[in-house]
């Protein structure tokens, strides 16, 4: 038997290996990801396996057994021989945390005594790998990573669990479903939750811009009255015309050089991102492409891709003429006039920063030098989206060691009457590192910024023309795609309100890592909680009932400042601020409180699920026209008040018929009300809906006929399309002139109700961004002054949907 071996993260990483060093080193022997799970609590301690809310911490650690599935067993077998007799081992597995742990765990498990050597490297080719193993180290010096990661894990499973029984057992209440609770999963649904929420609750506001041409002697230009203070009143905005109207004054002009350094270089998360908005990839996806530049046979083109920094160690400035080199030859970079010598930046803005790599176990993602002489043979056979990716990643690493950006800034203002207007420009003095990306344009170099301006000197004598009204109108946020999501996972500072925790939790590296973030949004899809929408990611009505019932419950539930600050004493591990039982102590603090408060609020008769967040998504939906209908007639007949929502909600209606209908004489409801099963006609349609709508069918619409036919009714007249905003008459942008017309005859129409009908009988309503078809269809109109119900409309369903002000 052999007196060493080398183990491995999987087995394409094995055959790299064995590749490179052969058996020098020993048998290469592959794990298969995690080749151990953590025990179950009730393995632990017995009494466990009755759910209860408590906290499921045991006494020392939770101890490991073999993983299921795959060849794992298989494979753990042939290293626990291997292990018997090996004085030595090479760990060769992926070089961040999660890699230290799969390997080390295995040693930890069996009690290895032998000695172990790390090998640590970031990209796959044979010379990257020969020289790791030539400066490996002892594994001893990477403890503390290892214990990083064990905190991490030890820390999720018992806040995880802990938390997820304790939810299940006091807020399902009869919830058929787990109440699934996670570290960093709530937070991050949660994420997305409130940007819905704010979307849907948002009331856009008219306002209003002037804009008018300035005349000078060397030409003209666009000048734009735009304050700080939005103009409201349409009176206002006539004044400023007024004013503007033929004003002749004196520019104040500033001419400032200016110069901005490159973009920093890729992580994964900024990856994500860019990929995410350019390209329409998730998460996901991007992984797997970056994965396979890295790793895929005869590629290896890239370094390892689940960086988390976004700098280089400056030993790594050694190789930057090659990698130049490697690039030119390709037609694509060619063209790209990186200069000789190439510009090295150091430090913090720069791109060679070691001290910027504490705590990260690797660095950001380039092409790999030991392969890129072997660009022109590799790239035929990539894909078109491993072309793009690299093309990303090679523009980047280009950009970083050319010349800034130099160009002049133009400001000109003129003070009409005491309103402002002002004019900017941007004219290029040398491209720079812009030269890496000849079709990209930032946002701020669009519309007015990007115009040209005549050449100005200041008190120049500017004479107004032709000023206009310009009809603008507030926007809500965007909705996040995936990438956008994984920003604001790794920038969870943000969601802190305290300006001091939120200055440390921005040296922090968010929630979840870069590894997981994709597997955490994917998990939540999977799970019904969110759903794709075009680019976009949005909850879906359980995933949004999950995080009410959460955030009410306790706050620090759904909090991602709260996971983020868990995430700094993690990450303290590494570097020696924390130790790990400190860390693990830290996270079970919070999850005991959050445990002590939800079981204060169930003494209190606090918020439950009502089994609703178990995914059978009941009452999100309304009734059909013939149960509303019945139900109204029973209202009539025995004079009784129906329950609020009865309109609404399917489940409210059928509660209500199934309490006052008539009965037959064996006892059940006369009328339309047995359950019938959904016909397969139904079912297929109601599939290919939810197909071509991104939608889930809940579970009682598969079960019953009528709420089937009531979610059908409620999903098939929804036309996908870009949001519509409700703009003041006037407001319509040009190119829509047919349905302007239609819009302001509409308003002509409701104008007299307006003018002759008494002031307190005209009500102003609210209606939220997203309901102006429900509003219209309900007897709203809106006018100049907004939103309002004229005499004669019923308010009651204004009312229940808290649209009255």
């Amino acid at each position: 038997m052999a007196d060493q071996i080398v183990v491995t993260e999987k087995t394409s990483q094995a055959k790299d290996v064995r590749a490179a060093i052969g058996s020098r080193y020993g048998d290469v022997l592959p794990a298969e990801g995690h080749l151990f799970d953590l025990l179950e609590p009730e393995d632990v301690v017995p009494a466990w396996k009755r759910w209860s809310p408590i906290l499921l911490r045991p006494e020392g650690l939770y101890g490991t057994r073999p993983a299921e599935g795959g060849n794992k067993a298989a494979k753990l077998r042939a290293i626990r021989e291997a292990l018997r007799t090996a004085k030595r081992v090479w760990l060769a597995t992926d070089c961040d945390r999660e890699g230290q742990l799969i390997g080390q765990e295995i040693l930890e498990h069996y009690e290895y005594r032998g000695q172990v050597m790390r090998v640590l490297f970031t990209a796959q080719d044979s010379q990257t790998i020969r020289d790791a193993f030539g400066r490996a180290k002892p594994n001893i010096e990477y403890a503390r990573l290892y214990a990083a990661a064990v905190a991490r894990r030890q820390a999720d499973q018992i806040y995880n669990l802990s938390l997820t029984r304790t939810a299940t057992v006091i807020l399902g209440q009869g919830a058929r479903r787990v109440i699934g609770v996670g570290r960093v999963k709530t937070p991050t649904l949660a994420i997305v939750c409130k940007r819905e929420l704010e979307i849907r609750n948002f009331v856009p506001l008219a306002y209003f811009e002037i804009v008018a041409t300035a005349k000078v002697a060397g030409g003209q230009f666009q000048m734009r009255h735009a304050p700080q203070n939005r103009i409201v009143k349409h009176e206002i905005a006539q004044d400023v015309v007024k004013a503007a109207e033929g004003f002749e004054g004196a520019l104040a002009v500033r001419v400032e050089d200016k110069r901005q350094v490159p973009p920093k270089l890729h992580d994964l998360p900024s990856l994500q991102k860019l990929c995410g908005s350019r390209f329409g990839w998730s998460a996901s996806k991007t992984l797997d492409v970056a994965q396979e530049l890295y790793d895929g046979q005869g590629k290896k083109i890239i370094t390892y891709p689940r960086a988390e920094v976004r700098y280089l160690p400056q030993s790594l400035i050694s190789d930057v003429p090659r990698i130049i080199a490697g690039l030119r030859v390709g037609q694509s970079f060619s063209t790209i006039p990186v200069p000789e010598p190439p510009v090295i930046r150091r430090g913090v803005s720069g791109t060679f920063f070691d001290k910027g790599l504490e705590g990260a176990s690797h660095h950001a993602v380039i092409p790999n030098v030991n392969t890129i002489d072997k660009l022109p043979e590799v790239w035929p056979r990539l894909s078109s989206d491993e072309k793009k990716l690299f093309d990303v990643i090679a523009r980047a690493y280009m950009a970083a060691l050319m010349p800034d950006f130099r160009y002049r800034q133009t400001t000109a203002t003129l003070d009409v009457r005491g309103f402002e207007f002002r004019a900017a420009g941007r004219q290029p003095i040398e491209l720079g590192w812009r030269a890496a990306f000849p079709e990209w344009q930032p946002a701020d170099e669009k519309g007015d910024e990007a115009q040209l301006l005549p050449p100005l000197c200041n008190d120049e004598i500017a004479r107004l023309y032709d000023p206009k009204i310009e009809n603008k109108e507030t926007r809500p946020p965007p909705r996040y795609n995936e990438g956008t999501l994984i920003e604001a996972m790794q920038n969870a500072w943000r969601f802190v309100d305290d300006e001091v925790l939120r200055d440390r939790l921005k040296e922090a590296k968010g929630i979840g890592t870069p590894a997981t973030r994709a597997e955490i949004i994917g998990g939540l899809k999977k799970q019904g909680f969110l759903i794709a929408q075009g680019k976009n990611i949005v909850p879906t009505e359980t995933g949004l009932s999950l995080f009410g019932v959460l955030k009410q419950a306790d706050p620090a539930l759904v909090d991602p400042g709260v996971t983020a600050q868990l995430e700094c004493l993690l990450d303290d591990v590494v570097v020696g601020k924390q130790e790990m039982v400190g860390a693990i102590d830290a996270v079970c603090d919070v999850a005991e409180r959050i445990i002590s408060k939800l079981k204060e609020g169930a003494t209190a008769g606090g918020p439950s699920l009502l089994g609703s967040v178990g995914g059978n998504g009941k009452g999100t939906y309304p009734p059909t026209p013939a149960m509303k209908r019945f139900a109204d007639s029973l209202v009539r007949e025995k004079g009784i008040k129906p329950p609020p929502g009865y309109k609404t909600s399917i489940s409210i209606c059928r509660k209500f018929l199934s309490e006052h209908a008539p009965k037959k004489s064996d006892g059940e409801t006369a009328g339309k009300l047995d359950p019938k099963p959904v016909s397969p006609a139904q079912l297929l349609y109601a599939k290919k809906l939810a197909q071509g709508k991104g939608l889930i069918i809940p579970d009682d619409a598969r079960s019953n006929s009528v709420a089937m036919s009531a979610w059908i009714e409620m999903n098939r007249n929804k036309k996908r399309r870009k949001p519509a905003y409700n703009r003041p008459v006037g407001s319509v942008a040009p190119q829509a002139a047919r349905r302007k017309a239609s819009r302001k005859q509409k308003i002509e129409t409701d104008a007299p109700w307006v003018a002759s009908a008494p002031a307190n009988s005209i009500r102003t309503l609210r209606i939220p961004y997203g309901n102006k078809e429900v509003a219209l269809k309900l007897g709203a109109r809106y006018g100049s002054g907004g939103w309002y119900a004229p005499p004669g409309v019923d308010l009651s369903p204004f009312g229940e949907r808290g649209w009255l002000l």
